[in-house]
């Protein structure tokens, strides 16, 4: 799956597929042009992870809001500052504060499109 990296442009929408957060620059570039965030902390080599890749492009062209994938491993950082504790965990962020959380393995796109609906800005 080709990925955008949070420094392409997007004219001020959401992109439609899954950005890569590559460090924690890409988080803070991401959080100062987005309201609406759903953080996917994932690992290499992790099966379920991996089987969530559709599923985050789906909810990425259907929901409201940003989706931002993050290799635990490779950010550890941004793993720590969420107290990530297993892949795959979902981080909702509004203006920047965490508002819900999924960690307990996979997960539909229609639950992650709900609850994105839930905490969008009305």
């Amino acid at each position: 799956m080709t990925e955008t990296t949070a420094s392409e442009p997007t004219d001020g929408q959401p992109p439609r597929k899954p950005v890569q957060l590559n460090d924690v620059a890409d988080y803070d570039e991401l959080l100062a042009t987005h309201d609406l965030v759903l953080l996917e902390f994932v690992t290499s080599g992790c099966g379920i992870c991996a089987s969530m890749e559709p599923v985050l492009g789906t909810v990425a062209r259907s929901a409201p809001g940003v989706v931002a994938t993050v290799n635990a491993g490779l950010v550890p950082d941004l793993a720590a500052e969420f107290d990530v504790r297993s892949v795959p965990t979902l981080v909702v962020l509004q203006d920047g504060a965490e508002v819900a959380r999924l960690d307990d393995g996979f997960q539909g796109a229609e639950t992650i499109v709900e609850l994105l609906e839930t905490h969008a800005p009305r």
